[in-house]
């Protein structure tokens, strides 16, 4: 079963479920601004996306430019800011056991079945 990050205000993160949908694939959404991931569950994603922490980030958001731009932050501190923030966490992100994808463009989700 896949597991999707999920913004509904997002037209990719629309396009990447609704193809998931199409390809008959079994699917938690996440809406992660509702139900916002926690640290740990935060490390786990990113370990499947071979991603560090600053590199999730949604770097034109005006939260991140007003509150952000330009700190040198570790990895924890990264993880915290989007737990506490999760709009600034990039989206969507579809998850399948051991890999993730992060759905820009939205086909990218294809990688992840089998």
């Amino acid at each position: 079963m896949l597991k999707i990050y999920h913004n509904n205000r997002c037209s990719k993160s629309r396009q990447t479920l609704e193809l998931i949908q199409q390809a008959g694939q079994e699917v938690e959404v996440v809406e992660y601004l509702k139900t916002p991931p926690t640290a740990q569950e935060l490390r786990e994603v990113l370990q499947k996306l071979s991603l560090k922490p600053e590199n999730l980030l949604r770097k034109g958001e005006k939260l991140y430019k007003e509150n952000y731009k330009g700190k040198t932050l570790s990895d924890e501190e990264w993880i915290q800011v989007m737990v506490e923030h999760p709009v600034l966490m990039e989206r969507p992100i579809v998850v399948k056991d051991q890999q993730a994808v992060v759905g820009r463009p939205p086909e990218n989700f294809l990688t992840l079945l089998d």
